[in-house]
C-alpha cells in the first residue's frame, strides 16, 4: 500500500507600489516548471506550520498565514498519491532569496499573468481561488 504524501504551500501575495496585486512563483530546475511554493510535512507537523516553513525555505520570505484556499490531489513524480493544502500567505519579512538546487528563481508576478506562467493546471486552479 502506498502512503499518501502530505504537503502544504501558499499563494504569497502582495500589492506592488503601483497597486498591482502580485504573487510569488518559484522555478524548479529539476522539473523546469513554474509553480506555487510548497513542500512535504515533517512528521507530526501541522499543514499550517508546514506551509509557513516551506514558503520561507523556498522563497526566503517569512509569511503570516491567511485563509485556506483549498487543496489539490495528484500523483507525484514517483507515482504516489499526494495531497497539498494551500493558504493565502502575507509577507512579513524578506530574508532574501537564496538559489538552491531545488529552487533557482522566485518571481513576483501580477495575479492577472500568473495563470499563463504556471506550468500545472492544479496551480492555476488554486490561483483562481485567490481574491486580492
Amino acid at each position: 500500500m502506498t502512503t499518501r504524501v502530505l504537503a502544504a504551500g501558499g499563494v504569497v501575495a502582495r500589492t506592488a507600489d503601483d497597486g498591482t496585486h502580485q504573487i510569488a512563483l518559484i522555478h524548479r530546475p529539476k522539473y523546469d516548471d513554474w509553480s506555487l511554493p510548497k513542500g512535504k510535512l515533517l512528521p507530526g507537523e501541522a499543514f499550517e506550520d508546514a506551509a509557513v516553513r516551506e514558503v520561507e525555505e523556498e522563497t526566503g520570505i517569512r509569511c503570516a498565514l491567511g485563509p485556506e484556499l483549498g487543496s489539490v490531489e495528484y500523483l507525484d513524480a514517483r507515482g504516489r498519491p499526494k495531497l497539498v493544502r494551500y493558504f493565502v500567505m502575507i509577507p512579513v519579512a524578506d530574508g532574501g532569496f537564496v538559489k538552491t538546487p531545488e529552487v533557482d528563481e522566485v518571481g513576483w508576478i501580477p495575479v492577472s499573468q500568473a495563470e499563463r506562467l504556471l506550468t500545472y493546471e492544479r496551480d492555476r486552479d488554486i490561483v483562481r481561488r485567490y481574491r486580492p
